[in-house]
């Protein structure tokens, strides 16, 4: 199994008290399934198009620890607190292997 990312990219983050709880909160949530934060906003180096948003990407050591992660109890208890005080997506992605091609796409 490869590596997974838990990938956000957030708009209009409204912050307030909840998003405040729910930054306090997450870190332990990531802690049993070995999820930690890869990128948490910050400033893009934006060299084509446009960027709006805050882009999150947390790294999980498998696919099914994303998954268990995002249905635990724990996160589902503070996830109300950031999706009701922003706009945005989120979604897993499954990694590639470091021997993996670009062409790897066209079999």
């Amino acid at each position: 199994m490869s590596e997974s990312y838990v990938v956000g990219v957030l708009n209009d983050v409204v912050m307030g008290d909840d998003i405040t709880e729910y930054l306090q909160r997450i870190d332990s949530t990531l802690a049993p399934f070995e999820g930690h934060f890869i990128i948490h906003g910050g400033s893009p180096d934006i060299r084509e198009g446009q960027w709006t948003g805050d882009l999150i990407i947390l790294r999980f050591p498998t696919s099914d620890a994303a998954r268990h992660w995002y249905n635990s109890d724990a996160y589902q208890a503070i996830a109300p607190l950031r999706i009701n005080n922003s706009l945005g997506t989120v979604a897993i992605f499954e990694g590639v292997d470091r021997q993996h091609r670009a062409t790897d796409i066209l079999n």
